[in-house]
């Protein structure tokens, strides 16, 4: 087994470094996952938009839907999801200079998913989808005496 660890190359798949969503996530405590400040943290990130951040940055990645963080108890889907990026060739320099370390990854991703188009449009047509699901309450009927 251990000839089989050395072996592996930081080209393989396995050996890609694994961002979950609640690394980035500003509402979740560090016991609960966190690992970036949470001044620099986003708010509910998702796997395809780490995956998004990263792909256009110039990373290998892939995205493994089916995954959950272990210290994860929500089971939604909306929590689901891993990536995995190629952060060293295979003599062990990084990919990208910019990128020397998993957390420089994760600082990137937490920076820029903010400016994401699907986040953006979200913000501005949110306040309307709201008010109009609050102005139809009926009430019960009558009461009795």
């Amino acid at each position: 087994m251990a000839a089989a660890a050395t072996a592996a190359s930081p080209a393989d798949k396995e050996r890609f470094i694994c961002i979950y969503p609640a690394y980035l996530n500003n509402k979740k405590t560090i016991a609960e996952g966190r690992r970036i400040p949470i001044d620099k943290a986003v708010e509910n990130p998702t796997s395809t938009e780490i995956q998004d951040v990263c792909a256009a940055a110039g990373f290998n990645v892939l995205l493994e839907k089916n995954k959950m963080y272990p210290r994860e108890w929500n089971r939604d889907v909306q929590y689901r999801g891993r990536v995995r990026i190629q952060l060293k060739q295979d003599d062990g320099n990084p990919c990208l200079p910019q990128f020397p370390t998993r957390k420089s990854v994760m600082l990137y991703a937490a920076e820029t998913i903010p400016k994401l188009k699907t986040r953006t449009q979200k913000m501005g047509g949110s306040d309307q989808s709201l008010q109009q699901g609050e102005g139809g309450k009926k009430g019960k009927g009558k009461k009795k005496k």
